[in-house]
């Protein structure tokens, strides 16, 4: 399997960043869509079950379900894929445990915002639009650590 992966590495690298591209922009836009959500809903009164509220539902559900899961599975896959490429990582640095320990806390990020979108279903988000901007700042602080370990190898 060493030999196909090496043989792949290119494609493999280039498949894995187009993923984390477009998972990183689910990222940084589902925290942006609760934040509209919530001072959406509050600013004209509206309630729970509303035309609007569904209609932000609706995109949330659409932006979770059909690109930034389908973009988390891709990045981890390719991901794993230039783990196991022969001569790509060297175990003892701490650059591959830096990426790591971040790239397992997006994914933590990714659940925490699939569970604020079911608390939005059920009607009982008890975030502001603050807390989400606030929120949004986390993928920013993983990302900066990941291009910065890898890039910079230390």
């Amino acid at each position: 399997m060493g030999g196909f992966l090496a043989d792949w590495y290119l494609w493999t690298k280039s498949l894995h960043i187009v993923s984390v591209m477009s998972w990183m922009a689910g990222l940084f836009y589902l925290p942006r869509l609760y934040v509209y959500h919530v001072e959406g809903l509050k600013k004209r009164g509206v309630v729970a079950g509303s035309e609007m509220d569904l209609l932000f539902q609706h995109q949330e559900r659409l932006l979770l379900k059909a690109i930034m899961n389908p973009a988390m599975i891709a990045t981890w896959v390719f991901g794993l894929a230039l783990v196991m490429t022969p001569g790509i990582v060297v175990w003892d640095a701490v650059w591959v445990w830096v990426k790591a320990l971040s790239v397992v806390g997006m994914t933590v990020f990714h659940m925490w915002l699939a569970a604020r979108r079911k608390a939005f279903l059920a009607g009982e988000n008890a975030m502001s639009g603050r807390d989400y901007r606030m929120m949004n700042e986390v993928p920013t602080v993983l990302m900066l650590a990941i291009v910065f370990a890898v890039v910079l190898k230390f």
